[in-house]
């Protein structure tokens, strides 16, 4: 029994491929924090360049879409839920899951 909860736990934390982008690693990615309780997240990886991100809601339907150029993001417009974020910065896309509480 244990077993499985220590796979199942593994398994949410594996990356998310969507729309069939390449899941390259973007050098230091990091989104935090995760799980969101305010109204920003920051998004944040080695260069900090301009990223896209796109935020899907578990129906697959776009619900964000922004391009940033700071660290910060407005996610006040989300209900409590679980996401999939999306970023794109310099070719490279990543995906993560995103708890919104």
């Amino acid at each position: 029994m244990l077993f499985m909860v220590v796979s199942v736990g593994l398994y949410a934390q594996d990356t998310i491929h969507i729309n069939n982008l390449p899941n390259d690693e973007i050098s230091g990615f990091k989104l935090y924090p995760n799980p969101v309780i305010a109204d920003i997240v920051y998004v944040t990886s080695q260069h900090n360049t301009l990223k896209e991100v796109k935020i899907y809601n578990v129906f697959g339907e776009l619900v964000l879409n922004e391009k940033l150029t700071a660290k910060a993001m407005n996610i006040s417009k989300l209900s409590p839920g679980v996401y999939v974020v999306q970023v794109t910065e310099q070719g490279k896309s990543i995906t993560r899951k995103l708890v919104v509480k």
